[in-house]
């Protein structure tokens, strides 16, 4: 398939559109079920780049939750305990615990369940039956992966009515050297990003603290994550899974609050005091969700006053006070979280902390990094400066 006709471009009236190599050669997919449109293939391409570099860096398979060309998480196959998998709504999976793909999305998923809602997916390896049963159920516009089960395959393809979106691409495509596009008429063009993230990147370290190796694995996600998250942003990462994103923001201490507040609302989703929530049976998982999400904010009464909590709950739950929320973040250690530029003022390392922060990865540059430096060795936190910066537009 040398080109491929898109039913409009980013909105309806940007007609005509359609996709295809400038060199006339064929494209490197194969769209093996429904008509994937041009903000689909945006981030197809954008998260198989992100999970195929973090299989590449780790040796582990990697799956990623796409919206809106930025990953609303990304992680890797590791075991998830009972805790894990209830938080991510999937304890109730076969098999989950023999499916590292199938854990790695898990995990991707279950992170940020409201901005993954109508998500597009990518996988490093093969989609089998038991990551295809996940999908399944979930809301999701699409998925790109190198190969699929016959099992997976039959199964996906009964998802929205027949019409779901299913690509698979070459895994030894690689593209050209120099990238162009075109805005207002007028072309860009630039070498294609091959900056490689690995632990050699994490050398630098600055601070009084050192860098453990087991810290490595999760700024090398954090890295490769914000590689292909749009920018400013910044990634917080605990236990091979990307907690709080936050993507596209002018100001850097914006981008750590909204990542940060996204990192605490996945911590908090763990905590007993969430994980007990008294739902009734019949209650389902987007209405779970989004009771979860509410009971966690400051318009809780909406879940727990009188009239309402009947609807969720088989009992009223007890309030989840500022101050229990703020005891439970403190016990939080061994965050990560990178940055795809420098921190130019402290505050991005006291905010930080807030959510349990450990070990940070950032290129370095401010004329401020010694007050930076400074605000980690207070914290007792580990820095490293990789000296790469990560923009992405």
């Amino acid at each position: 398939m040398k080109e491929f006709e898109l039913k409009y471009g980013c909105n309806p009236n940007q007609k005509p559109a359609k996709i295809y190599m400038k060199d006339g050669s064929d494209l490197p997919i194969t769209i093996l079920n429904g008509r994937p449109g041009f903000i689909n293939f945006l981030d197809a391409f954008n998260s198989w780049q992100l999970v195929k570099e973090i299989k590449a860096a780790l040796g582990v398979p990697a799956a990623t939750s796409f919206k809106h060309v930025s990953p609303t998480s990304a992680a890797i196959g590791l075991p998830m305990s009972a805790e894990l998998k209830k938080a991510c709504f999937v304890d109730d999976i076969e098999g989950l615990d023999e499916s590292p793909i199938a854990t790695a999305y898990a995990r991707a998923r279950g992170t940020d369940r409201m901005s993954s809602f109508g998500d597009w997916i990518a996988l490093s390896d093969e989609c089998d039956l038991t990551t295809a049963t996940i999908i399944k159920r979930e809301v999701s516009d699409g998925i790109i992966a190198p190969s699929y089960s016959p099992e997976a395959l039959e199964l996906l393809k009964t998802k929205k009515k027949g019409n779901y979106n299913i690509v698979q691409i070459d895994p030894d495509y690689v593209p050209a050297e120099q990238e162009m596009k075109d805005v207002f008429g007028v072309t860009f063009e630039q070498g294609h990003n091959n900056c490689k993230i690995d632990a050699d990147c994490l050398t630098n370290v600055v601070t009084e603290k050192g860098l453990p190796e087991e810290a490595k694995r999760d700024l090398i996600i954090s890295l490769i994550t914000l590689k292909y998250t749009q920018s400013n942003s910044v990634c917080f990462v605990k236990d091979g899974q990307a907690i709080g994103v936050g993507a596209g923001q002018q100001s850097r201490i914006h981008c750590t609050r909204l990542a940060g507040s996204k990192a605490d609302l996945w911590l908090l989703r763990q905590s007993p005091k969430v994980l007990n929530l008294p739902f009734k049976e019949e209650v389902g998982r987007p209405e779970r969700d989004n009771a979860i999400d509410i009971y966690l904010s400051e318009w809780d009464s909406n879940v727990l006053a009188d009239g309402k909590w009947q609807t969720l709950f088989t009992e009223q739950p007890s309030k989840y006070t500022a101050e229990e929320k703020r005891a439970y973040l403190d016990t939080m250690t061994g965050v990560c979280v990178g940055s795809d530029a420098f921190f130019p003022f402290p505050d991005n390392i006291e905010r930080a902390h807030l959510s349990g922060v450990s070990y940070v990865a950032q290129p370095g540059g401010s004329v401020r990094d010694d007050l930076v430096i400074e605000a980690c060795n207070e914290f007792g936190m580990s820095m490293v400066f990789t000296g790469q910066r990560l923009f992405h537009h």
